[in-house]
């Protein structure tokens, strides 16, 4: 398999990686500069060369994908019979200076309801390093056509058409995915926001629309659905940052974006945090 597919296996798999990249050699060495090796947390794809300069790589790889907040670095070897390495002696006469490159598990947002704020919202959030998943029940708004303004997206465009019951495609999303509810349909709306809330692993849960729909869908969701009060609670509603007000959609969803990037900040943080208090102290 090449680097890039195994790049992408992990992606696909939700699972952090490093990238391994002999950067410089001088002398003599077992591989020539560019040569690249993918390490996931059990896997590996590709090589540098073997011996002592991969095992050592491999072990630094792990413990960066085990790192809560992991950096790129280089790490040199010389390869010479005076350098006993961790794995054994490699004595072909060079020097090597190798690369590695973490591969984070990116954030993952799912935009029920494509529409005008849907399309200017995934406009903004195509240019982030993401899963952004499109659900719309509606199939002209999922056409190559209209999205064609996402054909140069950073993100990895996952589009969704469910005619009958979008609330379905929760079940598929990976975890910790954070979800935004704004279809065209405030029924549709309401029987997402209470599947969502019995959706297990998902991330923020976000509601576009006016107080008095919240207060009509609390209700419902206390009555009908018989989700306590602090369920409910997980629902964000209204979206967006709370100064920003102007009701066009290019607006609405630059202010929703900058939210999201904000959780998305409070989520590293609490991560790096959780990361940290889980290592021994001696």
């Amino acid at each position: 398999m090449s680097w890039v597919a195994a790049v992408a296996r992990l992606r696909a798999r939700r699972e952090p990686g490093v990238l391994v990249t002999v950067a410089t050699v001088r002398g003599h060495a077992p591989r020539r500069a560019g040569a690249k090796l993918v390490v996931g947390r059990t896997e590996t794809w590709g090589s540098i060369g073997g011996g002592n300069i991969e095992a050592v790589a491999i072990d630094r790889a792990r413990e960066l994908n085990a790192a809560a907040d992991p950096e790129p670095e280089l790490m040199e070897f010389a390869l010479n019979d005076k350098v006993t390495g961790r794995h054994g002696v490699q004595c072909c006469g060079g020097a090597v200076c190798v690369l590695l490159e973490p591969l984070p598990v990116v954030q993952a947002v799912a935009v029920f309801g494509v529409g005008h704020v849907g399309l200017e919202l995934a406009r903004i959030l195509a240019r982030h390093n993401l899963d952004l998943h499109l659900i719309d029940t509606r199939p002209d708004m999922l056409t190559d056509e209209r999205l064609g303004v996402l054909a140069d997206a950073v993100a990895q465009i996952h589009v969704h058409h469910t005619p009958l019951l979008p609330e379905e495609v929760l079940a598929e999303l990976p975890p910790g995915t954070h979800v935004l509810i704004m279809t065209h349909d405030h029924a549709e709306d309401a029987a997402l926001c209470d599947a969502a809330l019995r959706t297990f692993g998902l991330g923020s849960i976000g509601l576009i629309g006016s107080s008095a729909k919240w207060t009509r869908f609390r209700q419902r969701l206390a009555t009908e659905g018989g989700h306590d009060a602090a369920t409910i609670d997980r629902i964000k509603t209204p979206i967006g940052l709370t100064g920003i007000t102007g009701k066009e959609p290019a607006t609405i969803a630059l202010s929703v974006a900058a939210d999201l990037l904000r959780t998305f900040e409070e989520d590293h943080h609490l991560a790096v945090l959780n990361t940290l208090a889980a290592v021994p102290r001696s």
